[in-house]
């Protein structure tokens, strides 16, 4: 599972790496968090006639059938191994892939008998991660007819690799600059060769290290949130 990201390289980095163009009113210095959960905004780059948009997407799926958005709750992320036969992903797996660009992300520890210590994870070469998710554009039923859609998407998971160190039994997919192209064009690529990705990481891609419990409420932001704190003790 993946519930808990940093984000704070500006949006103008982004989009240069991904080589995209920023939607209308995305700040190119942006707004930098160190502590992002479910339900708060993150950016998501699409690609449709060739040519790559980041944009703001709000964590939590939300399909464009739902009448209820609080289903977005429970799909903030979406498994690897079922994201193409799933209701909830199907649709947006076969249409609507995204990249989401986040600097780090956190995982607690879950082993049998440590405490519940969160750790945080970031590429080894210290580059933006890459996470394949999916998008989806909701419509409020109760809305106006000329209101904007909702914009939403989800991060996919896979199992996980040495780099988690038994941390956890998931990780988030993570792509590398070359995996960009056959993830967003849907026209050229389709579903088998797409699924192919959803794999964990090569060995090796990740690093991590204890931070301090205080990235356990989303109240608490800084980049004092990632700096390495002891491992905490049952004693």
């Amino acid at each position: 599972m993946c519930g808990r990201v940093a984000l704070f390289s500006p949006p103008s980095r982004l989009a240069k790496l991904l080589d995209a163009q920023l939607a209308a009113g995305i700040d190119p210095e942006g707004h930098p968090s160190w502590n992002i959960g479910p339900q708060r905004r993150l950016f998501g780059v699409t690609e449709n006639d060739g040519v790559r948009t980041l944009d703001q997407y709000r964590w939590g799926l939300i399909p464009s059938w739902s009448k209820d958005p609080s289903i977005a709750n429970r799909l903030f992320n979406a498994r690897g191994e079922t994201v193409a036969e799933k209701p909830s992903f199907r649709s947006a797996f076969a249409k609507r892939p995204c990249v989401l660009p986040v600097d780090g992300f956190y995982e607690w520890d879950h082993r049998a008998g440590r405490g519940k210590q969160p750790y945080y994870f970031t590429r080894v070469d210290e580059q933006p991660l890459l996470l394949a998710g999916l998008y989806e554009r909701w419509r409020d039923p109760s809305a106006p007819g000329d209101a904007p859609p909702l914009q939403t998407c989800t991060v996919i998971t896979t199992s996980p690799n040495k780099d988690m160190d038994e941390l956890h039994d998931r990780m988030p997919v993570v792509l590398g600059v070359s995996d960009v192209e056959l993830w967003l064009d849907v026209e050229v690529y389709g579903p088998d060769e797409r699924m192919q990705l959803l794999r964990p990481a090569p060995t090796g891609t990740l690093s991590h290290y204890g931070v301090d419990s205080a990235v356990g409420s989303v109240r608490n932001d800084g980049p004092e949130l990632i700096e390495p704190a002891e491992p905490q003790s049952f004693f």
